[in-house]
C-alpha cells in the first residue's frame, strides 16, 4: 500500500527530522558524549503541522485534478467534457481510480502521524496533540468515504512497523472516528498553548479549531441517516450541544497568494494547465455542465456571473477589461454531459468543434482563481446541514432559518475571492435578499429535503468542494443526475457511487484488499459504501 511506501519526506528529513546520532556503546557516559549538541534530538512539530496542512489540501495532479475534478466534478455534473478520460462523467473504469488512496496515506499522513506521536501523552501539547488528531479524522474521513473499508487503526504505517495495514470495515471507522473527535475536543484547553503561526488555517485558536471538530462531527453524524438514523441523531447533536461554526469568520481555509506556483490553489492551477489553457481559446476541455446551468438558471441564482464566463474572460490580460460583458448570465450556456465528439451531434445537430467556444467555462478570474482560497469546510454547510437537522427534529432551531443563513452565507463568502466586487459579478446585498424572498421552505418534508441539498449542491460550486457534493448526493440523491450511458462506462449508465483501490495497493497489500472486498463487495464503481444505503 500506501505504507510500503511510507517514507519521510525530503522536508521532513532535511528540516525538521536532523535527528541525534546514537552510538551503541556500553558507557552510558560515552553514550552521552557522542550526541551532537547542536542538533535536533526530536522533531520540530509545528513545520511538520504546517506541511501537513498543506499536502492535505492539496498535492496537485494526483489528488486535485484526478479525483477532485476528473471523477467528483464530472460524476455531480458540474462540468462536462467530450473526453473520454474525464472517466468520473463517463464511468470509465482508469488505473489513476486509486491515486487519492494512495496520495493520502503516503503525503497527507505522513508527517501528521509524527505530530501525534510526539505530541502523545505531553500535557504540555495537548492542544497540538487534539488539533493534530482532528486533522487526522479529516484527512481519513474522506479516503473511506471514496472507497468504503481503508485502514484506519493502522493508517500510520511504517513508524509503527507495520507494512501491510489490515483494513477497517467503514461500518467501524465512522464510530471510530466519531469518538477520535469526540475525545480531541473533550481534551483542548484555551488556556495552553497551541500552533501559532504553524497553523496555516486558524493561526493557533482553539475555539476555531473546537468549532471545526464539532463542525466535522456534524458532517460526519449526518453521513448516517440512511444507515442508522439513531447513531446519526446522537452524533449530530452532541456537535451542534458542543459548538459548531457561528458565521464565515469560522470557516476552515488555506489562503493562496499568486506570486509563486508552490502557493497557487491548486484546483486553480490544474484546470488552468489542463483543463482551460488559453492557447486553446475556448476549445479546452472541460465546459460547464448542463445540469448544473439548468438548476442555476431555473433559480435564477445570482452566482451565475461568479461561476462562469464565456471563454474570453479567461485570459487573465483582458479579464478586467470584458470581465462584466463575459460573465453575464443570459449569456451562458453549458454542454450536455455523456458525450464525445462524435457522439455529441446526436443531443445537438450540426455539431461542428469550433462551436465549443459558445459554451461557458468556469471562472479563472473568481472561483478559478490562482489566489482563490482553498475551503477546507463551510460555515454555509453547517447551516445546510442543522436546517436538515432541523427538519428532522434534531435540534430545536428553525429549518426555514438555518437554509435560508445557508444561503445567505454562501453569497456572501464570494466577497473571500478575487475579483468579488467587479461589476456584474459581486452578489449584492440586493440579489440576496431577492433570492432568499424566492426561496423558501415549502410543501412536505420530502419537498423541503430536496430544497435544502439542491441549495447544497448549488452552494458547494463555491468551493469547487465537488468531493463534497459527491458524498452529500450519495447519501441524499439530491440533485436527479442526468442518467449518461456512455458506450465504454462500467456502470451500465449509473453515476459512479465510489472509487476502485489503485492496482499498486492490489499487488502489495493483496490480501487486506480481499478481505475488503469479502466484506464490502466487489471492487466496482457501482459497488456502494456502508453508510451509502439504498
Amino acid at each position: 500500500m500506501t505504507s510500503i511506501r511510507y517514507k519521510f519526506s525530503a522536508f521532513a528529513v532535511k528540516t525538521c527530522l536532523a535527528a541525534a546520532c546514537f552510538l551503541t556503546a556500553c558507557d552510558k557516559d560515552f553514550e552521552e558524549m557522542n550526541v551532537n549538541p547542536n542538533s535536533f534530538t526530536e522533531p520540530a512539530i509545528e513545520p511538520l503541522f504546517t506541511n501537513s496542512i498543506i499536502r492535505t489540501v492539496g498535492t496537485g495532479t494526483t489528488d486535485r485534478n484526478r479525483t477532485n475534478i476528473k471523477y467528483a466534478s464530472g460524476i455531480m455534473q458540474y462540468h462536462a467534457t467530450l473526453q473520454n478520460f474525464w472517466y468520473g462523467e463517463k464511468g470509465i473504469v482508469n488505473s489513476q481510480t486509486g491515486n487519492f488512496f494512495e496520495t493520502v496515506y503516503t503525503s497527507h499522513l505522513r508527517e501528521l502521524m509524527i505530530v501525534i506521536k510526539e505530541t502523545e501523552g505531553n500535557p504540555d501539547l495537548i492542544n497540538q496533540n487534539a488539533i493534530a488528531k482532528i486533522w487526522k479524522v479529516y484527512a481519513l474521513h474522506r479516503v473511506t468515504d471514496a472507497y468504503g473499508d481503508v485502514p484506519y487503526r493502522e493508517a500510520s504505517g511504517a513508524p509503527e512497523g507495520i507494512y501491510k495495514p489490515a483494513y477497517d470495515k467503514q461500518s467501524e471507522i465512522y464510530p471510530m472516528m466519531l469518538q477520535d473527535l469526540e475525545t480531541a475536543l473533550n481534551q483542548m484547553d484555551a488556556a495552553k498553548a497551541s500552533f501559532g503561526a504553524a497553523d496555516v488555517i486558524y493561526a493557533g485558536s482553539v475555539p476555531k479549531w473546537k468549532a471545526f471538530g464539532y463542525s466535522l462531527m456534524l458532517r460526519l453524524g449526518m453521513r448516517l441517516t440512511k444507515v442508522d438514523p439513531t447513531l446519526a441523531q446522537t452524533w449530530v447533536q452532541k456537535a451542534i450541544a458542543g459548538g459548531v461554526m457561528q458565521s464565515n469568520a469560522d470557516i476552515a481555509k488555506l489562503a493562496h497568494i499568486s506570486a509563486n506556483e508552490n502557493t497557487w490553489n491548486w484546483d486553480a492551477r490544474e484546470l488552468k494547465r489542463e483543463s482551460l489553457p488559453e492557447g486553446n481559446q475556448g476549445l479546452g476541455l472541460v465546459k460547464m455542465g448542463k445540469t448544473f446551468l439548468d438548476l442555476l438558471q431555473a433559480n435564477q441564482d445570482p452566482r451565475i456571473p461568479f461561476y462562469m464566463t464565456l471563454w474570453e474572460g479567461n485570459i487573465d490580460a483582458k479579464q478586467g477589461q470584458i470581465i462584466s460583458t463575459t460573465t453575464a448570465a443570459d449569456k451562458q450556456k453549458a454542454l450536455p454531459n455523456g458525450y464525445d465528439p462524435n457522439t455529441i451531434a446526436t443531443a445537438i445537430p450540426g455539431w461542428k468543434n469550433e462551436l465549443l467556444r459558445d459554451y461557458s467555462e468556469p471562472n479563472t478570474a473568481t472561483i478559478a482563481n490562482f489566489s482563490a482560497p482553498t475551503i477546507i469546510l463551510s460555515y454555509s454547510e453547517v447551516e445546510f446541514l442543522r436546517a436538515e437537522a432541523a427538519l428532522r427534529g434534531w435540534e430545536t432551531g428553525d429549518a426555514q432559518e438555518h437554509y435560508q443563513k445557508a444561503i445567505r452565507a454562501n453569497m456572501e463568502s464570494a466577497t473571500l475571492y478575487p475579483n468579488s466586487s467587479v461589476a456584474n459579478v459581486a452578489i449584492t446585498p440586493e440579489e440576496i435578499d431577492t433570492y432568499l424572498a424566492a426561496h423558501t421552505l415549502t410543501g412536505s418534508q420530502q419537498e423541503q429535503m430536496q430544497q435544502i441539498h439542491t441549495q447544497f449542491y448549488l452552494a458547494h460550486y463555491m468551493y469547487l468542494d465537488f468531493f463534497e457534493a459527491w458524498s452529500n448526493w450519495r447519501r441524499t440523491g439530491v440533485p436527479a443526475l442526468q442518467p449518461i450511458n456512455y458506450p465504454l462506462n462500467a456502470t451500465g449508465g449509473a453515476p459512479v457511487r465510489r472509487l476502485m483501490y489503485s492496482f499498486e495497493e492490489k499487488s502489495l497489500n493483496a490480501a487486506s484488499v480481499e478481505n475488503a472486498i469479502k466484506n464490502q463487495g466487489p471492487d466496482l464503481y457501482t459497488t456502494r459504501v456502508w453508510w451509502d444505503k439504498e
